[in-house]
């Protein structure tokens, strides 16, 4: 009886040992998979043309905007509607936005700094995602009436949110993004709701406006600086600063009158994810605290001679993590 006991622990242990490595082996399949997935993701978003309708879900606020995008010879070129609330259009010729104001008759002039938008919403490879999520293929499903593939970004801390992508499986094109919080559930997503890939009609990317004869024509100035005097002590994990720079917004005082005030902005992202410093003089009176609005949170804080308002589309802990962390050196 003994002998048998021991070959049968003998056999099972051995059937372990010889499963480890066929298991491992069927996750690393998965993880390349998945990874796979997000390059489509990524390059689909800017190289394909496509038209369609899509949906913004932030906590209790809903947003439905329409977009066309072409690929010719000059480039990218894009046209976003926001089809709620006030008409608002955005044309996009590579890194170039004129935004239409109809109501203002104003014609606003910026420039993008960033090809994260939906549905090109990473900024990173994924091999260096892959360092702060586990990244792994989910359950096919059925998306805009299109099939799709789903992919799992599941944070390895709890200063970031976990993700989860439909990509087209024909095309590679985002179909819809969900944004989990660490109990599973939705705090914020993206989704289309009509999309046709392929044969967008370039007519549809031309402005509706096109008599804008006396319209106001006001330029974003927007300039790369150094900020080196302002540092975050405690960023989580993975995220690194991406750019810095200056800005003239412009704000409407109660009286109707337009003014513009200059505001320093340091972004930092791990690829998926952005938070963002903003800097500017502390003479107005301004109230400390924070709020949360889906997956953004919010902080408002004076900081010497300054307001900073740190924004974030992480988690609380990780935004007071960061403002907490904001230190200033004068030189």
């Amino acid at each position: 009886m003994r002998q048998t006991n021991a070959l049968f622990r003998f056999v099972v242990t051995l059937s372990i040992f010889l499963a480890l490595p066929a298991a491992a082996q069927t996750a690393d399949a998965d993880a390349r998979g998945a990874k796979g997935w997000l390059k489509k993701i990524q390059q689909s978003a800017q190289q394909l043309n496509y038209s369609g309708t899509f949906v913004y879900q932030q906590g209790s606020e809903m947003r439905t905007s329409r977009i066309t995008h072409v690929q010719d010879a000059k480039g990218e070129l894009e046209k976003l509607e926001i089809l709620d609330g006030q008409p608002r259009e955005y044309i996009r010729r590579g890194d170039e936005v004129v935004c239409y104001v109809p109501e203002a008759r104003t014609l606003v002039i910026e420039k993008r700094v960033a090809n994260d938008a939906f549905p090109a919403i990473l900024a990173a490879e994924e091999d260096d995602l892959a360092q702060y999520y586990h990244i792994r293929g989910g359950e096919p499903g059925r998306v805009a009436g299109r099939e799709a593939q789903a992919i799992l970004l599941e944070p390895k801390d709890k200063l970031r949110y976990g993700y989860k992508l439909w990509a087209d499986k024909a095309s590679g094109l985002l179909l819809r993004a969900q944004t989990l919080n660490d109990k599973g559930d939705t705090v914020e997503q993206i989704a289309f709701t009509q999309i046709s890939i392929g044969d967008a009609d370039r007519s549809r990317v031309k402005p509706s406006f096109q008599n804008t004869e006396g319209w106001k024509v006001e330029n974003t100035l927007m300039s790369q600086v150094s900020l080196s005097g302002w540092t975050v002590k405690t960023l989580p994990p993975g995220f690194r600063k991406v750019r810095e720079v200056k800005r003239l917004v412009s704000d409407v005082t109660a009286g109707g009158q337009p003014v513009r005030r200059e505001v320093s902005q340091i972004v930092f992202s791990d690829g998926l994810a952005a938070i963002s410093v903003f800097i500017e003089p502390g003479s107005q009176s301004r109230t400390e605290g924070s709020m949360q609005q889906g997956a953004v949170n919010i902080v408002g804080k004076r900081q010497g001679d300054y307001w900073l308002t740190i924004v974030g589309e992480v988690p609380p802990a990780a935004i007071r993590q960061v403002a907490n962390s904001i230190e200033f050196k004068s030189r």
